[in-house]
């Protein structure tokens, strides 16, 4: 793929996710634009489904560069993240060595240690040089690891450098774009945030959203659309345990299109429910009565919306 020149303005910043199909709000951009601009990393943090990693991916895509992801979970360390050796190889050069009759132990030390038995690991990936530039390094949902695993970060994320002890330091000769996403089952420390321009990634208002569904999911009837997305806003004001993403929105205009629904009603609701709640105990909240009344406020608002012509009826 082609690497394509980095945005010059926010407003470059908005079309080169628009060209990814990805719906930002200017602040996002703002944000996407100055890490992009003064190489600095970008951490996003909000609830899950908002689409934090999307912003990795669309950017890879866009900008025709490398995308090296890693994903986080609890217990994650560096042979893991960032490099191990290739101890079978190296038990096999010494076996080697030893049966060419190799004498000078500090030499076939210096040898086994070499770049040829390293074993490279998202990290030290996004470090390397590439034909098309620098890499996307996506570190996704940083809140899953541990402590010591964020202390180990800071080198990466200030200085792009990792340090082998058999090797010496290993610096990236330009920058990767680094995206780290979190979301915010803990806290992360603010000796990383400080590394990192912050954006907060909400869930949309119903007019981005709906440009959402137009984007991602062009095949869902206009007037569903409209019907989907003031659902699920409303669904988000209720306490759920936890409420629907913009990646349920998609999944659940993809489901109603597969199974030809052209317009909510109850049943229908009861039998998607799945599909954007994930959770028994809010399933069991909205079904019956509540989803009943859900559609009746959504049509009764839709239908006042269009009748003060803020919105279009949909027919």
């Amino acid at each position: 793929m082609n690497a394509v020149a980095l945005p010059t303005s926010v407003e470059d910043t908005l079309a080169l996710l628009s060209r990814g199909d990805y719906v930002a709000d200017r602040p996002l951009a703002t944000a996407l634009f100055l890490a992009l601009r003064l190489k600095r990393p970008l951490f996003l943090e909000g609830e899950a489904g908002v689409g934090k990693t999307e912003i990795a991916k669309v950017l890879s895509a866009t900008l025709g560069r490398r995308l090296v992801r890693l994903q986080c979970y609890e217990g994650l360390d560096i042979s893991s993240a960032v490099y191990e050796w290739n101890y079978q190889r190296q038990m096999l050069e010494i076996r080697l060595a030893e049966a060419g009759g190799a004498q000078d132990r500090d030499q076939l030390a210096r040898d086994i240690f070499d770049e040829r038995f390293l074993i490279r690991r998202p990290l030290l990936q996004a470090l390397e040089p590439d034909i098309t530039g620098p890499a996307v390094l996506l570190i996704d949902e940083l809140d899953r690891t541990d402590e010591p695993f964020e202390a180990f970060l800071l080198e990466v994320l200030s200085d792009f450098q990792v340090t082998i002890p058999e090797l010496g330091t290993i610096k990236a000769a330009e920058p990767p774009i680094v995206i780290v996403t979190s979301n915010r089952t803990r806290e992360i420390h603010d000796a990383l945030k400080r590394r990192c321009f912050y954006h907060w990634v909400d869930y949309p208002n119903a007019e981005r959203e709906r440009a959402i569904l137009h984007a991602k999911a062009p095949g869902t009837p206009a007037a569903l659309s409209a019907q989907i997305v003031a659902f699920v806003q409303k669904l988000r004001r209720l306490d759920l345990f936890k409420q629907p993403g913009v990646a349920e929105t998609l999944d659940w205009a993809q489901a109603l299109t597969e199974l030809d629904v052209l317009e909510l009603d109850p049943d229908v609701v009861r039998d998607t429910l799945g599909t954007i709640l994930k959770y028994q105990d809010d399933i069991e909240r909205i079904q019956g009565a509540e989803a009943a009344s859900l559609l009746s406020e959504m049509r009764a608002e839709m239908t006042a919306a269009a009748a003060a012509g803020t919105v279009s009826l949909p027919v």
